[in-house]
């Protein structure tokens, strides 16, 4: 099964766009965590055990990983081995570069950790991304609007008439035409882009953070996230995933007496809002 059809049997079975998103900040743990690899391990493993059940998809965040060196890879390997065998699994890398770096990044992200899917940053052009993109089987999420405050510095800028990140949608519409396995990154915070990017890529999947504690538009996402048309869009959800982070992994800090009762309830409420 490619990642567009495990995606879809997911959503079938949770019936929601929830995408849990795992980035555990050591400095953001819940008491009695050590602010290191073990708590950060701890926090993703609670996750894992007591909210995927309620999501269509998993996003790790490798940053927060990374920054451990070679015992934060050892735990993110153990973390991905850890999740649910149907459980679709994307890995939030933003890699993107050219020649043979790329294609030890397509190495990396997909044999050595097993991603599903990864994002991707577009500004070396296609030749950065082909080594990912033309993985058989795997899917790829450029990143195209994105939901901090300073986006609109660059993304925004009028390129021929339009903003750049509507010309980083139309290639990624022409990227998509050979395989199919191409989609966008696009911040729930920008509700009019948002909508703008489904105008210009109306059949592309759509990764949407920004929910939660980011304060991102709920309706607007469930409004214009789903793809239309295309292979994605004939599929419940429209291939619509909406990443939420903090507001789940917070609640094992604010639920001291049953931190695993207090993510999986969480989770719950957000699967039954981004219900699909």
């Amino acid at each position: 099964m490619d990642f567009l059809d495990r995606l879809a049997a997911r959503v079938e079975e949770s019936g929601t766009y929830l995408c849990l998103g795992i980035d555990p900040d050591p400095a953001a743990l819940p008491a009695g965590y050590p602010p290191d690899v073990l708590g950060v391990e701890r926090l993703a493993n609670l996750l894992v055990d007591n909210a995927t059940r309620h999501a269509a998809a998993v996003k790790v965040n490798l940053a927060f990983f990374e920054a451990f060196g070679s015992a934060g890879i050892a735990a993110l390997e153990r973390i991905r081995a850890r999740l649910p065998a149907d459980m679709p699994f994307i890995a939030d890398a933003k890699r993107g570069d050219i020649g043979s770096t790329a294609a030890r990044q397509a190495v990396a992200l997909f044999d050595a950790l097993g991603a599903d899917a990864v994002t991707a940053n577009p500004y070396l052009g296609y030749d950065a991304l082909a080594p990912l993109v033309e993985r058989d089987g795997r899917f790829v999420y450029v990143v195209c609007r994105t939901s901090n405050p300073a986006a609109a510095e660059i993304q925004n800028l009028p390129v021929e008439g339009d903003p750049l990140y509507v010309h980083v949608a139309r290639r990624a519409v022409e990227w998509a035409e050979s395989r199919g396995n191409v989609g966008l990154v696009v911040g729930a915070t920008a509700p009019d882009e948002l909508r703008v990017l489904r105008g210009a890529a109306p059949a592309l999947p759509f990764l949407v953070p920004g929910i939660g504690a980011q304060g991102g538009d709920v309706d607007a996402v469930v409004a214009h996230g789903p793809a239309r048309g295309g292979d994605a869009g004939e599929r419940r959800g429209g291939a619509l995933l909406v990443n939420v982070s903090r507001a789940i992994a917070d609640a094992a800090r604010e639920g001291d007496d049953d931190p695993s009762a207090a993510v999986s309830a969480a989770a719950a409420r957000w699967a039954g809002l981004l219900r699909c």
